[in-house]
């Protein structure tokens, strides 16, 4: 009974309405439901699935079309036939616009009606599949979509872990600097997508130093001014390892690892950009890093405390970091807090 169809017929004149019964109710597939009152078959129809609507257009309390439009907004895909004896273009083209599937002229002829509604039912079916397919195929674009950020995420991860294995700086020191990166892309009013881009190319701002040799890299003291010099070639070297990618995120990984070096003054490299001349997402990893630098302990230094990298943030506004960024990182202190604590090293 639940997959029959439930069509609701309406007609203030018992002749046809007892008329269209009688050709409806023959076939086993449908439930048909009649009234000779427009208000008592809307009540119906409110409280109850309606999949077809057969009515009259001159009724009493209400006509076909205003019927028809009550219906359609509580159910869209409706199909629906209206009978009218009114030979009326404006009338057809305000039922029209409501969404009648059909018009039939009165009298009815049982033949001509069971045809048109033999019609109007396979549409139905067919805009049912239709529905079903679009659905389907909706799903399973997600689910490749889905399958294939996975994939761009792994790729992403590899790259980030090969800078890590030359140098010293850990997992945890890559998942604290997308978490603060993406923590500040959000508070300066990014998209939610470009606070994902930003999350999984921050990691790979460090991807240079797989160019730059170990005893340089790994270094215990302090760098001479030739070996500080060859160490800054980092950040080129991770520019054209990126170079030309048509990936989001390695076109903005390219621009991370060139730029997180330049100091909001100038005075930093490869380029010495300065202001917002330097790319945000640079702006905004430089940030992270280097307030993570701080406070990680490396074999050729201990781990300053949280606020002592913090004040060292404010005293670098408008030298090393851009103010802006800078200002979000402290109105967000409860979470940079979460992040630090929640991404130590094992």
């Amino acid at each position: 009974m639940s997959n029959k169809l439930n069509v609701v017929v309406v007609d203030d004149e018992i002749v046809n309405l007892l008329l269209l019964e009688s050709i409806l109710s023959k076939d086993e597939y449908k439930n048909v439901f009649t009234f000779d009152n427009p208000l008592e078959a809307l009540e119906y129809i409110k409280n109850n699935k309606t999949d077809v609507l057969v009515t009259d257009f001159n009724m009493p309390q209400m006509n076909g079309i205003e019927l028809l439009k009550e219906t359609k907004a509580i159910y869209p895909d409706l199909v629906s036939i209206m009978i009218t004896a009114n030979n009326n273009n404006e009338v057809m083209y305000e039922a029209l616009e409501v969404g009648v599937t059909e018009f039939l002229m009165k009298p009815v002829s049982p033949v001509i009606f069971k045809l048109r509604f033999k019609n109007i039912l396979e549409l139905k079916a067919s805009l049912k599949l239709t529905q079903n397919f679009n659905r389907l195929l909706n799903e399973k674009v997600e689910e490749t979509t889905a399958l294939l950020k996975k994939s761009e995420y792994e790729a992403l991860e590899v790259l980030s872990k090969a800078a890590e294995h030359k140098d010293p700086e850990t997992a945890s020191h890559i998942a604290r600097v997308s978490h603060y990166s993406k923590l500040l892309a959000k508070a300066y009013g990014l998209s939610k997508e470009e606070q994902d881009i930003i999350y999984y190319a921050a990691p790979l701002h460090d991807i240079g130093k797989i160019g730059i040799h170990d005893n340089i890299l790994l270094k215990p003291g302090k760098l001479t001014k030739e070996e500080f010099t060859q160490m800054q070639e980092h950040s080129s070297i991770g520019g054209s390892i990126l170079h030309g990618r048509e990936n989001p995120y390695l076109q903005a990984g390219e621009v991370v690892a060139l730029t997180h070096h330049e100091r909001y003054n100038g005075k930093g490299y490869p380029k010495g950009l300065q202001g917002k001349d330097i790319p945000l997402y640079g702006r905004i990893v430089a940030v992270a890093d280097v307030f993570d630098a701080l406070t990680s302990k490396r074999p050729y230094k201990e781990a300053w405390s949280f606020e002592k990298a913090l004040n060292l943030l404010i005293e670098e506004k408008e030298r090393h970091f851009d103010p802006q960024i800078v200002e979000y990182f402290v109105e967000n202190l409860d979470e940079v807090k979460r992040i630090y604590k929640r991404f130590q090293e094992d």
